[in-house]
């Protein structure tokens, strides 16, 4: 939606004012309205109802915020220097990296009434949010003023939210309970303790939302003033195959750490493995591509207008990176956000590079770092792990190089005469649209022509006095938030910010989770093989890889030519893939829980460079920040104490006891 949508606002408030006034809650969980008449009053007319869908939308997650998305913050990704602190970004997800969530106060608890507002900790009230969804189905009827296609409009978008909210609940706690309907006002209080419902039950329900809804919801928005980032019918259908992927991944289906967890009434809460999920979820992901068609494509850079004569093809490649996720409403975006509230550009200013010492002591924060495990996760130039590529065996990867101004091979990525060490060459395009990092060169700034790129420095160069209070922790910064056309004036000290949308799901993400479905399903060497490969292939081609087969058949060492042969050698492709693709976007923080695979890598040294160094000798050694603990219980969110305290009927999720 536009933020500069007025309507929208004085919808936003007209709800909100009416929430906090009007509307009280239960104890239990918040789904008892007891206001009727004011509810009523609420939909008088089409503007009035109208407001009510626009805070069904309200209670949605700040996805673009690393102060309110535990996805940003809350993993291995990114990592904050000790002692962090301002009026920008505050370090409650943070926390959850580093083991500081618990039962009394959650991190992020979406498990919430909205009388407990003030310790949601940077959480939502999403059943509140549920119970507003309901009221809106219940009472949309009511407006007269209104024509019936649009009114059938609004209910497939306010069932896609009430699928979303679901969704978000059972990512982060798992069995959850169903808020099919508002309760009545004179339930019973006894009766208003709900239990938690089994996983595969939450998991069809979502699903059932998401069909209802689909019948309803329009192809695309047309109305391209006020309507970017509602639903559309391919944003819920590609979040019906999300949904379906989770439930058939290894967190959720046959873990063998839940299968015997069931609840007071007996009731088993997490199922064993059921192998046909897998197929299931490829059906639908196949379903939601299809219906992409025509539609939403894969970003390429020759969309932002810029000519290609005025880049060379390293620039092109490594920008389908940054552009995918920062190009505003790019048609790779599926469903997506525009960041609002006062930090809407926050991304921008923690990760945008001072090219000057004037500029560092400006309004950059110069913090939002990512880790060296992730510096590493990205491909060497020919597709493949460094750990994999024979090229890169016996190199030291902190060996110091210069690059020479006869070297054109890098020449759009460090810049000349630059000494750095081996780790920042020969890497792919997404790595150097990703990632910035000391010599390399930064493109965009507000200029078109490559030949005008700035370079970054850290501590030890050239710009390089090492501020207290606003620096990276890993001797990087984060390029790929940032739009191309937000630009730094040479004498200025604050970027000109250039408005993104925050992709939630986007067509490549899409064609990932589809080929990792019909990998689990049948591997590749199943009938439906052509597309597992296509799928993977599209999305490396698009940043100017060769496809899985070539790479690893040339390039790889002899241990791994053959890994794309089986079933488990594609499981590690496809999640690399989809850890470098999405890199930085949300998605790993989710993807390795849900994979299972969080005890593996939140358990490793969080490293990064020596921060005070003041030669390059002394600036590229590794140094180990942080080691984080990563157990069990942390895969699923902790119910408050005081929730369970005031409903027996709901069970504490694994660890947290």
């Amino acid at each position: 939606m536009k933020k500069n949508n007025i309507h929208f606002f004085k919808h936003i408030v007209l709800i909100f004012a009416l929430c906090a006034t009007q509307w009280s809650c239960k104890d239990y969980l918040n789904v008892v309205p007891d206001d009727i008449p004011v509810i009523e009053n609420a939909f008088a007319n089409r503007y009035q109802a109208e407001g009510f869908l626009y805070g069904c939308y309200g209670t949605l997650p700040l996805h673009f915020s690393p102060n309110r998305n535990p996805a940003l913050l809350g993993g291995d990704e990114i990592w904050l220097f000790e002692g962090i602190s301002g009026d920008v970004i505050n370090t409650q997800m943070w926390g959850i990296a580093r083991g500081e969530q618990g039962t009394e106060l959650p991190v992020a608890n979406c498990w919430a009434s909205k009388q407990d507002t003030y310790d949601r900790k940077g959480g939502f009230d999403f059943f509140t949010a549920l119970r507003d969804c309901n009221i809106f189905l219940e009472n949309i009827h009511i407006p007269a003023d209104m024509n019936e296609e649009e009114r059938q409009k609004w209910i497939g978008e306010v069932k896609f939210l009430k699928a979303y909210y679901h969704f978000w609940l059972l990512r982060m706690y798992g069995p959850i309970p169903l808020i099919r309907e508002n309760m009545p006002i004179s339930v019973d209080p006894e009766d208003a303790k709900v239990y938690r419902e089994p996983v595969d039950s939450v998991a069809n329900y979502i699903v059932q939302l998401l069909d209802e809804a689909m019948e309803t919801l329009p192809m695309e928005i047309l109305n391209l003033t006020e309507e970017l980032g509602r639903a559309t019918k391919p944003a819920a259908a590609a979040l019906k195959g999300q949904v379906l992927l989770w439930v058939a991944s290894p967190l959720l289906n046959g873990n063998k750490n839940y299968t015997d967890i069931r609840d007071s009434r007996g009731i088993q809460l997490f199922p064993d493995t059921l192998g046909t999920k897998w197929l299931r979820a490829a059906e639908a992901l196949k379903e939601a591509i299809d219906m992409c068609e025509g539609i939403h494509g894969l970003y390429s850079f020759s969309e932002s207008g810029v000519p290609n004569t005025q880049i060379d093809s390293s620039t092109f490649y490594s920008m389908r990176s940054r552009g995918a996720a920062t190009e505003r409403w790019n048609r790779e975006i599926i469903w997506g956000e525009s960041p609002r509230g006062d930090f809407e550009n926050i991304l921008q200013r923690l990760s945008f590079p001072a090219f000057s010492d004037y500029q560092q002591s400006g309004h950059l924060q110069l913090c939002y770092a990512p880790t060296l495990q992730i510096v590493e996760q990205f491909y060497s130039k020919n597709g493949v792990p460094l750990e994999e590529d024979k090229d890169w065996v016996g190199v030291d990867r902190f060996g110091l190089q210069t690059r020479t101004a006869a070297e054109l091979e890098h020449k759009f990525y460090i810049a000349p005469n630059y000494k750095t060490i081996n780790l920042h060459f020969n890497r792919e395009p997404r790595f150097y649209g990703a990632i910035t990092f000391d010599g390399g060169l930064f493109y965009g700034n507000g200029a078109t022509p490559d030949n005008a790129m700035k370079t970054t420095k850290f501590p030890y160069g050239a710009n390089g006095r090492f501020l207290v209070n606003k620096h990276s922790a890993t001797g990087y910064l984060c390029k790929k938030v940032i739009p191309r056309l937000t630009g730094i004036a040479n004498e200025g000290t604050q970027p000109t910010y250039y408005s993104i949308a925050f992709p939630i799901i986007r067509l490549a993400d899409l064609y990932l989770m589809y080929a990792e479905a019909l990998n689990e399903w049948e591997g590749p060497n199943g009938a439906n093989s052509a597309d597992l490969f296509h799928y993977i292939d599209v999305v490396r081609k698009g940043s100017g890889l060769k496809g899985v087969k070539e790479s690893w058949t040339t390039y790889a060492i002899d241990a791994q030519k053959n890994k794309f042969t089986t079933k488990e050698g594609m499981r590690n492709i496809i999640q690399r893939e989809r850890l470098i693709e999405l890199a930085f976007e949300g998605a790993r923080f989710w993807d390795l829980r849900r994979w299972n695979l969080a005890e593996s890598f939140m358990n490793r040294p969080i490293r990064g460079l020596n921060k005070l160094g003041a030669t390059p000798e002394l600036f590229y050694q590794e140094t180990v920040l942080y080691q984080p603990s990563f157990g069990l219980k942390d895969y699923l969110w902790p119910l408050r104490q005081d929730n369970l305290l005031k409903n027996n009927h709901l069970k504490q999720n694994p660890g947290w006891e």
